[in-house]
C-alpha cells in the first residue's frame, strides 16, 4: 500500500465521529481552514507517466483514496466524473475510499458502474450504533464489488449482527487519536470481533486510540504506540 491519492482536500463535519477530525487538527497547525475544499496538485497522479511513457504508479498498487476529505462530498461533484475515468483507466490498481456519506453514492456513480468496478473498495464509517443502523442497510443494498465497514473512531458499543453478510469483506475497528480523544473500551472492540467471528468475516483491530479502557482501567497511549499496541492484542481474524 502506498501513501495514497488525496485528489481533493477539505471537508465539512458530518456526524459524531467528525468532532475531533484529524484533518482539522493537521490544518489548524498551518492556520488553514479545513472546511475549504479544493482540488489538489495530485489530482492526475494515477495517470502520470515517466519519460518512457510508463505510469509512475505501479500496476498492482493499492491506493488509499481521498483520506483528507470524503470522496462523495457534494462540493466535489464537479471533479468526480474525471476521477472515475482515471480509476477506470488504472484498472490494474485497486482504489480504496471510505465515506460517511454513503447516502450520496447512487447519484455519484459513473454511468458504466453496473454492479461495481472490480478495482474499487468502498468502506463505510460507523462510529456508533445510530450511524451503523442508518448507513449499513443502504450500504448492503448498493451494487459494490468490495465492501468493508470501518468502526473508527469507535465511540460506544456497537452490535453489527443484523448488518453483516457475505458481501462484507472486512470490519476494521479503532479508537480515536488526538488530545481531545474520546474513550474507547476494549470490551466494545471484542463485541465487534465476536460479531465478525459469528458471521465468518475478517476482523482487524487497527488502533487503540489515545484514551483506551481495558478491564476498567484507563490507559493514555501516545500516538506512536496506538497501532502497535492494537497489534499486540493479537485479536485480528481472517476468513475461515
Amino acid at each position: 500500500m502506498n501513501n495514497g491519492w488525496n485528489l481533493w482536500h477539505g471537508c465539512t463535519k458530518y456526524s459524531e465521529g467528525c468532532a475531533n477530525c484529524y484533518v482539522y487538527r493537521q490544518d489548524s497547525r498551518f492556520e488553514k481552514d479545513a472546511q475549504t475544499v479544493y482540488q489538489t496538485k495530485a489530482f492526475y497522479w494515477p495517470i502520470e507517466k515517466d519519460k518512457k511513457g510508463n505510469y509512475k504508479l505501479k500496476a498492482g498498487s493499492i491506493v488509499p483514496t481521498c483520506f483528507t476529505s470524503d470522496f462523495l462530498l457534494e462540493e466535489c461533484d464537479k471533479w468526480r466524473d474525471e476521477a472515475w475515468q482515471m480509476i477506470k483507466e488504472r484498472s490494474d490498481c485497486t482504489f480504496l475510499f471510505i465515506t460517511k456519506r454513503i447516502v450520496r453514492l447512487k447519484k455519484c456513480l459513473p454511468e458504466d458502474w453496473g454492479n461495481g468496478y472490480d478495482n474499487v473498495i468502498i468502506g463505510v464509517t460507523c462510529e456508533n450504533q445510530k450511524r451503523a443502523d442508518e448507513r449499513l442497510p443502504l450500504f448492503n443494498s448498493l451494487p459494490i464489488k468490495h465492501k468493508i465497514i470501518i468502526c473508527e473512531p469507535l465511540l460506544e458499543e456497537i452490535d453489527l449482527t443484523n448488518h453483516l453478510n457475505s458481501s462484507i469483506e472486512e470490519v476494521i475497528v479503532g479508537g480515536e487519536s488526538g488530545e481531545n480523544a474520546r474513550l474507547c473500551d476494549f470490551a466494545w472492540v471484542m463485541k465487534l470481533r465476536q460479531n465478525c467471528i459469528e458471521k465468518n468475516i475478517p476482523f482487524t483491530f487497527k488502533q487503540t486510540g489515545a484514551r483506551f479502557i481495558k478491564d476498567g482501567k484507563l490507559y493514555l497511549i501516545k500516538r506512536q504506540f496506538q497501532h502497535s499496541q492494537a497489534k499486540k492484542a493479537n485479536i485480528n481474524t481472517t476468513k475461515s
